[in-house]
């Protein structure tokens, strides 16, 4: 039996008020004020696509020893219309932040919006293949919109992920069909920032009202699954009560089509099918089938029943978890400085070269990647980083560490500072000396933080970001950062 065996799910905690945006561009598009409601999750300045689908992922495969408890998975898709890299395997960077095997597939999948789905099939076919024991999908969306545009309004950044393999599996996967269909209702072209979209009535009508229903049917014919026999119906649709609409043409009761998350999240394109389909797994009983869609260029639609495993999964903060864990941002300016929208005058001491050296990024990946140490078989000492002699004074046993990953290790503040001097994209530039209850330390950025929130004490949790970026070159380098917990 092949199907989700697991999920997880990442909502940055910052949510821009809509109101904020559609004040803030009144003077230009006074119509914005009609759609500013609720709020739409705005990534942090060092988070995006890859960092999100990270800490998904990372939610979906808990772990005490990441670099053990996770061999099992041999398989690694990530999806995303707003990858960081063209041509340098984005999903290689997910594999390496969580410690995956380096004897693992590995696939990116972009360029439509139902590229998570798509890529939830692509791993789907390789378990039920035998090509593959157990995968994971994972999808992250961070894209920019202009200034003043509904878009802006209307999109939102989030991670979701899932596991997929034929053991202990809570959501039974019964079927799926695809329709391929080139009707571009945007576009972005290569070397474009911004997407270019059509008229709405124009997708509305002979888009979504049209392909999606051809899909859903077409997917009931071959399953023998009808309409009445579904429970939840996710489908990410922009315009209001349409999904009701297609729901009841599908056959489908409308009062079984999900919240799409538009006022709380927004839009997370390529990610949103996995995001709301994560949701509903959160709330879904045994017996109740789960249909999920996404349109882009085409449809992909796949069936799931869910099964009594589900009761027996460990929890997960999910997206429940991630929507409570929420501050108002209400600073326009700052989400235009985040997203590179507007040229802000960084300083002298922002002016350096950030070029990273590929070849030390290679031999220290573990580190660098995966916050990998050595904990000594000796006396049981973890440090970071890992060396030939044990630090422990009592001890220093020579080539006695075995890798140890200081990712899902519980930290605490011993020293910080809140610098103004130092140049950061959201000042004071929080740092501070990490410890770790098994030994091991080293001086790291604090990120997720207010001024005043933390103090020596403080527990934190280490989170995946981007360390800094090479504009000069066009290259991202990550790292490992602590984060209040």
């Amino acid at each position: 039996m092949t199907g989700i065996t697991a999920y997880g799910a990442y909502i940055p905690r910052l949510r821009l008020q809509r109101k904020a945006v559609a004040q803030a561009n009144a003077w230009f598009a006074p119509g914005l004020l009609g759609g500013a409601k609720g709020e739409r999750a705005m990534a942090n300045f060092d988070e995006d696509a890859v960092t999100m689908a990270v800490e998904a992922a990372r939610d979906c495969l808990p772990a005490s020893d990441p670099i053990k408890d996770r061999a099992f998975v041999d398989a690694a898709y990530f999806a995303s219309t707003s990858m960081p890299f063209s041509d340098r395997q984005n999903a290689g960077i997910v594999a390496s932040a969580l410690s995956l095997s380096h004897d693992i597939s590995s696939l990116d999948v972009a360029s439509s919006q139902r590229a998570g789905l798509s890529a939830l099939i692509a791993a789907l076919d390789a378990v039920k293949a035998g090509r593959s024991k157990t995968a994971l999908v994972a999808a992250g969306e961070k894209r920019k919109a202009r200034a003043a545009s509904p878009q802006e309004l209307a999109y939102g950044d989030a991670g979701a992920a899932v596991t997929v393999s034929n053991d202990k599996v809570i959501a039974k996967f019964l079927g799926s069909h695809s329709l391929t269909l080139d009707f571009v209702d945007h576009f972005r072209g290569d070397g474009e920032e911004f997407d270019y979209n059509w008229e709405e009535r124009w997708i509305r009508d002979e888009g979504y009202s049209k392909i999606v229903p051809a899909a859903v049917k077409a997917l009931f014919e071959k399953t023998g699954v009808n309409g009445a026999d579904i429970a939840h119906f996710v489908l990410p649709c922009p315009f209001a009560k349409l999904d009701q609409q297609l729901a009841k043409q599908c056959g489908i009761d409308p009062t079984k089509v999900r919240e799409n998350l538009a006022s709380t999240v927004g839009d997370a394109g390529a990610a949103q099918s996995l995001l709301m389909f994560v949701h509903a797994l959160e709330q879904a009983k045994p017996g109740e089938k789960i249909l999920v869609a996404q349109f882009g260029q085409g449809c992909d639609a796949l069936l799931f029943e869910v099964t009594p495993q589900i009761a027996e999964l460990s929890k997960r903060n999910g997206v429940t978890g991630a929507l409570a864990r929420r501050k108002e941002e209400t600073n326009y300016n700052k989400f235009l400085g985040f997203n590179g929208l507007i040229e802000l005058e960084k300083g002298m001491r922002a002016e350096v070269d950030k070029r990273t050296a590929l070849t030390v990024l290679y031999r220290k990946n573990e580190m660098l990647m995966g916050l990998v140490g050595g904990k000594c078989r000796v006396c049981g000492t973890a440090q970071f980083p890992k060396s030939r002699i044990c630090v422990n004074p009592n001890c220093k046993a020579v080539d006695s560490q075995d890798p140890y990953s200081f990712a899902d290790q519980a930290g605490t503040i011993l020293s910080w500072s809140a610098d103004f001097l130092t140049y950061s994209m959201s000042p004071p530039n929080h740092y501070g000396m990490i410890t770790f209850a098994e030994g091991g330390r080293f001086m790291s950025d604090i990120t997720d933080v207010d001024q005043g929130q933390i103090d020596t004490g403080s527990k934190v949790k280490m989170v995946f970001r981007v360390k800094d970026i090479d504009e000069k070159r066009g290259f991202k380098r990550y790292f490992w950062k602590a984060a209040p917990v």
